[in-house]
């Protein structure tokens, strides 16, 4: 399939996720305050969109508390630097097995949560965007399995949809991509739909450029999609993603250096890839650019 460069490029930045990086850069944000501080400087640096996770402020491990959005969101928001918001609903469907010769029951790690509860910081603090993870896989741990069944999907959507909030479909592999179609048609979806298409994030789809581009044939052409890879493959995966015709994303989420031995923020992250799209001859649009192509409802602070 030919190339068809995206000339008005929107970056977004995931600014702590929910992995277990929390010790291994002192850049990655556990309280609420640092959480809003690096994403208030991610966005300062050209981010229009900030992916927002949040974590144990002592211990650093991934959290769903809605008090810590909550003030993650008013400080974001309180802030004098204008960005879209966006907060993951991905925690909740966490299923840790007890092994290959006895995996029930469930063990510790697991936390498997109704569609409601997984949407109650959603509701309280109304982003623009949120996540939806369309689909079931195994994910990097041994025993773990991130659990997303089609009926739970459903149920997620619609609540996404009835708060007005723009689902951001995360497809880790084609399938999702599949069942991300048929929840559009079914119209708890609704357009204008955006895509972030997740490489090479173990066992999901590998991160070799033949992949992506199955995965960009299988995304509408009427959709918004977004692509990022991890670690050392983060900013290779800026140009490429441009290159076939999305939006990026790069952020301590997913890459924790900026060069061999240098630690990276989310602001020099932001500004790497800043640089890449430019010099690719395309635009960094900015959050009400981004609103108006997505049809987004800005929230003003509480």
């Amino acid at each position: 399939m030919p190339l068809a460069m995206n000339p008005e490029v929107f970056i977004t930045c995931a600014v702590t996720g929910s992995g277990s990086t929390q010790d291994r850069s002192p850049n990655v944000p556990r309280s609420p305050e640092q959480i809003a501080e690096s994403a208030i400087a991610a966005a300062q640096a050209g981010a229009a969109v900030v992916h927002c996770h949040v974590r144990d402020p002592e211990t650093g491990a991934p959290a769903r508390d809605p008090a810590l959005y909550r003030q993650v969101t008013d400080l974001i928001r309180a802030s004098d630097t204008d960005v879209v918001l966006n907060l993951t609903a991905g925690m909740g469907g966490d299923l840790m097995l007890g092994g290959p010769d006895a995996p029930l029951p469930p063990v510790a790690g697991t936390d498997m949560a109704g569609a409601e509860e997984r949407l109650v910081h959603v509701a309280e603090c109304r982003p623009e965007i949120c996540t939806l993870d369309c689909g079931t896989m195994n994910f990097a741990e041994a025993d773990y399995v991130m659990t997303n069944t089609p009926g739970m999907l459903r149920a997620m959507a619609a609540g996404i949809r009835d708060l007005g909030v723009r689902p951001e479909i995360e497809a880790f592999d084609t399938g999702h991509l599949w069942f991300a179609k048929d929840l559009a048609k079914e119209g708890l979806i609704e357009a204008p739909v955006l895509v972030q298409l997740c490489m090479g994030v173990p066992w999901g789809a590998p991160d070799d450029l033949h992949t992506l581009m199955a995965m960009v044939a299988n995304v509408p052409d009427d959709w918004h999609w977004s692509a990022f890879s991890l670690g050392r493959h983060q900013m290779p995966y800026v140009a490429a993603a441009v290159l076939a015709g999305g939006n990026v994303r790069v952020g301590l989420e997913d890459n924790l250096w900026l060069a061999r031995g240098r630690l990276a923020t989310n602001a020099e992250l932001v500004t790497r890839a800043r640089e890449i799209v430019e010099r690719l001859g395309a635009r960094v649009i900015g959050p009400d650019e981004v609103r108006a192509r997505l049809k987004l409802k800005k929230r003003m602070p509480a």
